[in-house]
């Protein structure tokens, strides 16, 4: 009796687990199906398999995008195009996904009353398989909130936002690439401005940008990328007219020469031309035909000398942390090392706010101009960093030149202007470093 009870025991028990857990699963799958009021899907795919798009408009010429061997889109009809890939991308993503507001006719014999036997858009989407879906929009609904939609082999009439038709109806000026060049910036190998009279080359040194031309020079990074985004930025206005389009070039050709970019990478190099007419700048493109107005901030950005370009900041060694500073300045030395985080001085452990403001000070030290004639005197004083796990030495020799200073990097040609109050500065942050304060009596 007692095993007969308890086997009993076991099978209520397996069959309120197995109830437990139908009723469980009852519940997941009833959660995983769309709500019944959700709009009713009119087409679903991956936007990654769709390998053609061809927009057809009223009153426009068919526009057909293709995936080329790279998977970049680029425009195929009604002429070769490169295209903006983020809005290609973004109407294969619409395209790949369209939901309807509701369904007004579950099977329709006769499209024409809706405006779909001529519709005014159509979007032909072509997949890896090579299937068709053919998805149309007719006439716009009585309420003007929307449109009537309809997808091949569906005999379903439904309605669509009208947000749909602007999404998916894109014409060839807003899926062309309006880009003037078309560089990738972290690709460039060189860099040639010709600008007020001077021929400018930069080189890249691994991840830094130098000087080449006319003569090997320290480049500010900072600027030399400030002048890529600007070149970057210039666009084709696409919208022109033939009038205007003529105008701008009458322009260019009437206006003064501004500059000539030229940029190389690995794919080979592209150049842009700036013109100024009157308060208005002009560019032609080695990529594209035609002469387009640009910005006046482009305008200006490549309007640059020689100096514009250069590095005033003395120190390389930027937000790292240095391993030893080295002074001589004023007859006096000053000797920093660093062991983790803290600094020690002749074995005394120093105040690192102290060592951080004298840090900063030659962080920051920047020349007041460059020096291109003269010679470098008798040396009055030194400062060495030593940064970068010890791999980056930097040494600049100080000379006096009037009540001024002439500073020069060690092995480096350039000179370098510093005015009496900088150097004064580092001298007095230098005497300012003392020895950290007793640790406190517990």
């Amino acid at each position: 009796m007692r095993f007969r009870g308890l086997l009993v025991a076991v099978v209520v028990l397996f069959g309120l687990g197995a109830g437990l857990y139908y009723s469980e699963r009852q519940k997941s799958a009833e959660a995983a199906k769309p709500p019944a009021n959700a709009p009713p899907k009119i087409l679903t795919l991956s936007d990654a398999d769709i390998t053609q798009l061809v927009v057809k408009k009223k009153g426009a010429e068919d526009v057909v995008l293709q995936r080329d061997k790279s998977n970049k889109w680029e425009i195929t009809a009604p002429k070769p195009y490169p295209a903006d890939q983020d809005a290609a991308a973004q109407l294969a993503t619409s395209a790949s996904n369209i939901s309807a507001d509701a369904v007004v006719e579950p099977k329709a014999s006769d499209l024409a009353p809706f405006g779909l036997a001529s519709p005014s858009l159509e979007l032909d989407i072509t997949g890896k398989n090579g299937k068709v879906n053919k998805f149309s929009v007719g006439d716009g609904t009585p309420t003007n909130n929307g449109d009537y939609a309809s997808l091949s082999g569906d005999p379903r009439v439904f309605t669509v936002g009208s947000y749909v038709k602007s999404e998916l109806g894109k014409s060839l000026n807003d899926l062309r690439d309006k880009r003037l060049l078309t560089f990738q910036q972290d690709k460039l190998s060189r860099v040639e401005l010709l600008a007020k009279k001077q021929d400018i080359e930069f080189g890249r040194d691994k991840n830094q940008w130098q000087i080449l031309k006319p003569k090997p020079l320290r480049a500010d990074g900072l600027q030399v990328d400030e002048l890529l985004r600007k070149l970057k930025d210039a666009k084709m206005d696409l919208s022109l007219s033939d009038e205007d389009a003529k105008k701008a070039a009458a322009s260019y050709a009437s206006g003064s020469p501004v500059a000539t970019v030229k940029l190389t990478d690995s794919s080979g190099t592209e150049q842009i031309e700036i013109h100024k007419n009157k308060d208005d700048y002009y560019a032609k493109s080695s990529l594209v035909p035609g002469v387009y107005k640009v910005t006046a901030e482009l305008g200006t950005g490549v309007d640059k000398g020689l100096e514009d370009f250069r590095n005033k900041k003395l120190f390389d060694f930027g937000f790292m942390d240095p391993n030893k500073v080295e002074m001589h300045l004023n007859g006096k030395f000053y000797g920093l090392q660093r062991s983790n985080e803290d600094w020690w001085s002749n074995g005394k452990k120093m105040d690192s706010t102290s060592v951080q403001s004298l840090l900063d000070k030659l962080r920051d030290l920047s020349a007041s101009k460059f020096i291109d004639t003269g010679t470098f005197g008798n040396s009055v004083g030194d400062i060495t960093v030593t940064s970068n796990d010890n791999k980056l030495v930097e040494k600049l020799l100080i000379a006096k030149s009037g009540n001024d200073y002439i500073v020069k990097r060690d092995n480096e040609p350039a000179l370098y202007g510093l005015d009496a109050k900088t150097v004064d500065d580092v001298s007095k942050s230098a005497s300012d470093v003392k020895p950290a304060p007793p640790p406190a009596k517990k």
